[in-house]
């Protein structure tokens, strides 16, 4: 006979095993959820632990000019940062690394002391300094390799370089038109740390490089153009001024120079209008440089002859009851002295004849009133209003380079189409690109449309290079070579009063040489000269010492200017009066 006492023993020890089962089941569970089920999220916690990203700048490309000469580089630098929740005492780190960095300790401690998981501390200190924080050990604080923008040309080209910020992405010029070529995307370390806090270990990764880039520029064009920009600026006591060099068939700018400048590698200390890029950003009245279009809309349409005659009205010609004078009297002229002698009397009767459509269509067509496109950020597209929205005088206003407002790029182009044969071609900058794995993408002249004849811009030509030989422009001659140009002189608009100043001015010449087979465009524009001044006076001395530096550089021979017409008398000119 079985004990009393069995069957409980047993049901005890039947619910003990299960009790067991169950707790060696829920252990398996768990372990198959922590290494299966759970393994990929808490490993990335674990690893959060002793492990953080930091993101870091790839290393920019380097812009070359059209030879190979670098204008700029990116060196290797080193940045400070810090995660605060592994600082340990904030306070006495904000004090050490305040001697080293000579910033203030409060501004550090803020950044040490702040709720985010990763703060900068300074971005690309010098590497003497580095080496010193490296030395420090301090936990929670770390270095990592980013690329510091340079310039070693220092203000060479500055205006069409422009300038990175301290993250490096481009803010003005080629940095930032071009700043998706010359990054190599986004980028992150990283950085290992051990029981004290301290970064040990940062994973060697490749680090992104971006694109270079070559541009039409020559830098020693570029810089015979700002040493005779900045010396004719400062004889003549001016506020501005801009040049210009291009390749007038092609539509490369070889050369594009402001005063006042600026370097690059400290734009900070510098104000803004030190910074603009007044070569395209800056609309102004072009004056008697704008009678080129209107030269040429009346040559295309047949509406005059260089030989037809025009009287000068001794000097003063009244429009829409407003007096308007040449700065010389003038009886009996031939179209072609209108433009050579730049005839204000001549040139509204010259647009008279011409008409407001038909005016407009060539102002439009030479593409004023419209970006040229050029490949530079913050270009203006100036302003020329619609034939409807003229009054009585625009027509008469609009003829001497009045009532228009074009940047010197537009102005530029629009000679280089004369300068061509015809063709209006987009001006750049980018002359190739080489990507990271080696290859090389060159950029090709973009012709816009054709906009004269080529037998009007002969014409044009034959009337511009006496431009310079007998009328406004002689001080553009270069010894050995045939110039043509036209000088502009445009009375500057008084804010305060509405009116046109009589001593502000804005002074310049454009033209291209060797006339007959133009390799180099110049323009010069000199903003508000002291004392009396013409584009003939202190705009085109300074294309002849461009050109007469330039020309033997480009190895383009003399070639002696041969003058095929005979001049005739003004009444022997023609029959035709206008």
């Amino acid at each position: 006979m079985k004990s009393s006492f069995e069957s409980p023993s047993r049901v005890r020890i039947a619910l003990l095993a299960l009790v067991l089962t169950t707790f060696l089941g829920l252990v398996a569970w768990r372990l198959y959820s922590i290494q299966i089920i759970q393994h990929h999220d808490l490993g990335t916690r674990a690893m959060g632990q002793y492990e953080r990203r930091i993101p870091v700048a790839s290393k920019r490309g380097t812009i070359y000019d059209r030879h190979g000469r670098a204008l700029a580089i990116s060196l290797d630098a080193a940045s400070v940062f810090a995660h605060p929740g592994l600082v340990q005492q904030p306070r006495a780190t904000a004090s050490r690394l305040s001697q080293v960095l000579k910033r203030p300790a409060r501004e550090i401690q803020a950044k040490l002391q702040s709720d985010r998981p990763f703060v900068w501390i300074q971005r690309k200190v010098d590497p003497e300094r580095a080496e010193v924080v490296s030395q420090l050990n301090l936990p929670g604080v770390g270095l990592v390799p980013e690329g510091k923008r340079y310039y070693p040309k220092k203000n060479t080209a500055a205006h069409l370089l422009g300038f990175v910020g301290v993250d490096d992405r481009g803010l003005e010029g080629i940095e930032l038109q071009y700043d998706h070529l010359l990054t190599g995307g986004s980028q992150s370390f990283l950085s290992r740390v051990d029981a004290l806090r301290r970064i040990i270990f940062r994973e060697a990764e490749e680090r992104p490089v971006g694109s270079d880039l070559y541009l039409t520029v020559d830098e020693v064009i570029q810089h015979v153009a700002e040493r005779k920009l900045e010396a004719a600026v400062q004889r003549s006591e001016a506020r501005a001024g801009t040049v210009i060099v291009m390749d007038p068939v092609t539509g490369e700018i070889l050369a594009l120079a402001n005063t006042p400048s600026y370097n690059p590698n400290a734009f900070g200390s510098y104000p803004p209008a030190f910074r603009r890029n007044r070569a395209v950003t800056d609309p102004y009245e072009p004056g008697s440089a704008f009678k080129m279009v209107l030269a040429a809309a009346a040559l295309e349409e047949g509406l005059v002859t260089p030989k037809d005659l025009f009287y000068g009205e001794d000097g003063t010609i009244e429009v829409a009851g407003t007096k308007i004078r040449d700065h010389k009297r003038h009886g009996w002229m031939t179209f072609r002295d209108v433009v050579v002698f730049s005839s204000n009397v001549g040139a509204i009767k010259v647009g008279m004849k011409v008409g407001k459509a038909r005016f407009y269509n060539y102002i439009t067509s030479f593409g004023f009133g419209v970006p040229t496109g050029v490949d530079l950020p913050g270009e203006s597209r100036g302003l020329i209003r619609r034939p409807r929205d003229w009054s009585r005088l625009s027509l008469g206003s609009l003829s001497i380079g009045h009532e228009v407002s074009t940047t010197p790029i537009q102005l530029i182009t629009a000679m280089s189409a004369v300068a061509n044969g015809g063709h209006l071609v987009r001006p750049y900058v980018l002359k190739a690109v080489r990507h990271p794995d080696g290859s090389i993408v060159e950029s090709r002249p973009l012709p816009v449309r054709r906009v004269i004849s080529p037998e009007t811009a002969r014409t044009l030509t034959s009337i511009f290079t006496e431009v310079v030989k007998r009328g406004t422009g002689q001080a553009a001659g270069v010894a050995g070579y045939s110039v043509a140009g036209k000088t502009g002189t445009a009375q500057k608009l008084d804010r305060q009063t509405g009116r046109y100043s009589r001593t502000k001015v804005v002074a310049s010449f454009v033209g291209y040489v060797p006339a007959e087979h133009p390799r180099l465009a110049i323009l010069v524009l000199i903003d508000d000269p002291g004392g009396t001044a013409w584009g003939g006076t202190v705009a085109a001395p300074v294309f002849r010492e461009i050109a007469q530096e330039v020309l033997p550089y480009l190895e383009i021979p003399p070639v002696p200017a041969r003058d095929k017409r005979v001049a005739r008398r003004p009444d022997e000119a023609s029959s035709r009066v206008n």
